[in-house]
């Protein structure tokens, strides 16, 4: 083998420009399965860092039927942790976990980080020390309230605390002050993907602070109305997952019949038919996988499918090859050659490519990985996906499998080629001898011809789906919100626990407005209760001469103060909007949206009309004004139906402002922190504010398609890149097989442009021929792919017909330098040749 080995290196050697092909042609497919390995493995497989013996470590959901439909939730109230814990037998142990995001620190310095809150037992599920102090253990963790006591995540430690020993130092957490007694292990960022926690707290210490029921310090763990914590188990050594989940299903079923005992309004057990999923930790392998799950696999199908193309050229280069090594071969079985070690030599070259091409697939996969990563897993840490692309033994064992499936693929056609030169007879071989020069005219091979239909076939399905998420989110972004976006910032305090009656509310509010006026930049400002996609307020309002507006769909509304219509851009299309002279005791005024106003007053004049909000005894508000639609909750098509109060005349019912949307001149992400520092100037004591730009609230919306138009069109690129470099390589190997041929037709009196013509001519057939199956299958697919596109056709001509020109434009320019090869054909070899 080691001869055989030898032997390919020497030989591709002297074929450069076809190794070239073969490597960079594999490289980009295994590359892209690589980066797609290291993200749907961190999803799915990997098992958490430090994490004991992870096949028996769980997360447990639970099931119940709700108005005939099955839902799945993995949340549960502490009272049904607690249930858990006392109603099993299969696990040990029983862990509580919360991952939240909270205020860190005070002052300027405070900002909102991912925190744990967990029963001690936690720490138990792994094998891993401090770096400093200790761990929770069970004496912080008690009902009514743990100890005050906190273990810092060790990057935060690093990065917030300089690396310094932080025993006994005290980090405001929330509105609790908290005594740091230890830092976790380099690495340990729990079970979940995502950024690693800033700190770990008792679960029961931060579940007395947030409760809902502040009178009742019992509320949390003694209700079960209240759903925030999640559960983990480990199986106790012979307990399989069958009886494991058994065990969890009943004590979930008599937790059911407990609550139930106390709530009778809840469906009795032989309703709802109650139960508990034992799964897998990880959140993407569970019964409820998160989108960014769904989406790792579904883009890894279309990694599989890239390189399914990257197989189907390499394996045409190898067979293009064999036919024209047809002397070669004749050659070496005159020899005494056998056909098994004609066969073994190929597969030493396709070994020899194989591993070259896995090495530029690592590279691929290191440039591309953590630009992947960042898009599916964006709450991660910033290599998300890039991470020991190199060093891990994951994805280079994962590598070694792609380029050995590829590499194996690629030689099933020139080894069966070569097992049949080993069957041929004397008079063929004979005549394989005297072709002497003229090897070159060895038959062509359909099966070649075959596999450039198919990867042009899968790379126009992959081109299709890429146009039309694209287009699709052409559309998302082309949508009238009816407010500005880019100028916009929300700042929402966060009071900490500091006194906040309504007086001391009121002051704070009118400060905090003053100090952002006061930044530079800033050119409106308003308080609001609501704010798209973050918040909404629904109620219908009641209309003297309609029954039940309810019908007409969802009412919602906004309230605030009055400059809101200049400082979000919201356009009036009759009246006005709200001035200082909308306060309280003066007459109630409304603004309400166009579609709201078409549907409550069809065909006449809502300025003047009288609407009762928030109940049908208030005064009468009469409409002043009419704005033009605005996107509250979805950006999917519903019914606009939206009004807007004044804040000062209905502070009874909206209390005050719950965020201060300000309008900045420019981009409002450079403005952010401006404002928060100046903001934090005024807050008193532990208060502290967040000021996030309107950009990134929208873009979390448009994420979905946005995910599918940048992967889609990514890995459709590269599809059509691989796809060139293999039609190019096929062409150009054809040409170089049939340079006799060539030469004659030259001799005959053909042009260089009628050879030219004859090259380009195959090039386009075979791209044609697939860019028709391609559309077909496209076309199959549109019935599952259309739920995902946004007010897009899934069998959109255009899009159809813009891909198959590229096709057909790609595989010109694939046959160009074929092309011009074939026209320089020399006549005087070809006559020599004879």
């Amino acid at each position: 083998m080691l001869t055989d080995l030898r032997l390919a290196v020497r030989a591709l050697a002297r074929a450069r420009a076809f190794a070239a092909a073969v490597v960079l042609t594999l490289g980009l497919g295994i590359g892209a399965n690589v980066t797609m390995f290291g993200v749907v493995d961190r999803l799915l497989f990997r098992p958490p860092a430090f994490l004991r013996d992870p096949a028996t470590v769980h997360r447990v959901y639970f099931r119940a039927v709700n108005r005939g439909v099955v839902s799945t939730q993995r949340t549960a109230e502490y009272t049904r942790y607690q249930d858990l814990a006392r109603w099993t037998t299969a696990f040990s142990p029983v862990v509580g976990v919360a991952r939240l995001t909270l205020a860190v620190g005070t002052g300027d310095a405070t900002r909102e980080r991912p925190v744990l809150a967990v029963s001690p037992a936690f720490f138990a599920l792994f094998d891993v020390r401090p770096a400093l102090g200790r761990l929770l253990v069970d004496a912080d963790d008690a009902t009514p309230r743990g100890a005050d006591v906190a273990v810092l995540g060790y990057d935060f430690w690093r990065t917030a605390y300089g690396g310094r020993d932080v025993r006994g130092a005290v980090v405001q957490v929330g509105a609790q002050r908290l005594t740091v007694v230890g830092v976790a292990a380099p690495g340990f960022a729990g079970v979940d993907v995502g950024a690693p926690p800033a700190l770990y707290l008792p679960i029961t210490t931060y579940a007395a602070a947030a409760q809902p029921n502040r009178d009742d310090p019992t509320d949390y763990y003694t209700r079960y109305h209240w759903r925030w914590m999640e559960v983990l188990v480990r199986r106790k050594p012979g307990v399989t997952l069958a009886r494991a989940t058994a065990d969890a299903d009943q004590a979930y079923r008599r937790s059911w019949e407990a609550r139930r005992a106390v709530e009778p309004s809840l469906p009795p057990a032989g309703v709802a038919q109650p139960g508990a999923v034992v799964a897998a930790v990880h959140l993407g392998a569970g019964p409820d996988p998160s989108l960014e799950a769904r989406t790792a696999r579904w883009v890894a199908g279309v990694a599989a499918v890239v390189l399914l193309i990257a197989c189907a050229n390499v394996a045409n280069l190898f067979l293009v090859r064999a036919l024209g090594r047809a002397r070669e071969s004749a050659v070496r079985l005159a020899l005494g050659g056998r056909r098994a070690r004609l066969a073994r030599q190929v597969l030493a070259e396709t070994l020899v490519l194989a591993a070259a091409g896995g090495v530029v697939g690592l590279t691929v996969a290191w440039l591309g990985g953590a630009v992947v990563g960042r898009l599916l897993l964006a709450d991660g840490p910033a290599d998300a996906g890039a991470v020991g692309v190199w060093t891990d033994g994951r994805t280079v064992a994962a590598t070694g499998g792609f380029a050995a499936v590829a590499g194996l693929l690629a030689a099933l056609a020139p080894a069966w080629l070569a097992g049949r030169a080993g069957d041929a007879g004397a008079a063929r071989l004979a005549g394989a001898l005297r072709a002497g020069g003229r090897g070159g005219t060895a038959p062509r091979s359909r099966l070649g011809g075959a596999l450039v239909v198919v990867q042009a076939a899968l790379s126009v399905v992959l081109l299709v789906g890429a146009g039309l998420f694209v287009r699709s989110l052409g559309r998302v972004r082309a949508l009238p919100l009816g407010y500005d976006v880019a100028p916009v910032l929300v700042v929402h305090p966060e009071l900490r626990g500091a006194p906040a009656d309504d007086r001391t509310s009121a002051r704070l509010e009118r400060a905090l407005f003053d100090a952002a006026a006061a930044v530079p930049g800033v050119e409106h400002l308003a308080w609001v209760t609501t704010v798209p996609f973050l918040r909404t307020n629904v109620n219908p309002p009641t209309v003297p001469g309609l029954d039940s507006v309810g019908r007409f769909g969802e009412f919602t509304y906004q309230t605030a103060t009055p400059d809101y219509f200049r400082t979000m851009g919201t356009r009036l299309v009759r009246g006005r909007g709200f001035t200082i002279a909308d306060r309280a005791g003066a007459p109630r005024v409304a603004v309400v949206s166009a579609t709201m106003a078409r549907t409550l007053w069809p065909g006449r004049e809502a300025l003047g009309r009288c609407v009762h909000v928030f109940a049908d005894t208030m005064p009468c508000a009469t409409v002043v004004g009419v704005a033009e639609d605005i996107v509250q909750q979805e950006l999917t098509p519903s019914a606009r139906l939206h009004y807007y109060l004044p804040l000062e005349q209905n502070r009874d019912w909206a209390g005050g402002g719950w965020a201060l949307l300000v309008r900045v001149r420019g981009d409002a992400a450079r403005e952010s922190d401006q404002v928060r520092r100046a903001l934090q100037a005024v807050l008193p004591g532990p208060a502290y504010v967040t000021v996030q730009p309107l950009r990134d609230v929208v873009d979390d919306q448009e994420r979905a398609w946005r995910l599918g138009a940048t992967l889609f069109t990514g890995f459709g690129a590269l599809a059509l890149v691989v796809a060139a470099v293999g039609l190019a390589g096929v062409v150009g190997y054809d040409v170089a097989r049939r340079r006799h041929e060539l030469g004659v037709r030259a001799a005959l009196g053909a042009r260089a442009g009628d050879l030219v013509r004859v090259v380009l001519r195959q090039g386009v057939r075979f791209t044609a021929a697939g860019v028709v199956v391609g559309s077909v299958l496209a076309l199959a697919a549109s019935r599952w792919l259309a739920p995902l596109l946004f007010q897009q056709s899934a069998t959109d001509p255009r899009v159809y017909g813009g891909v198959a020109a590229a096709m057909l434009l790609v595989a010109l320019g694939a046959s160009a330098a074929p092309a011009a090869r074939a026209a320089r054909a020399d006549p005087n070899a070809a006559l020599r040749a004879e």
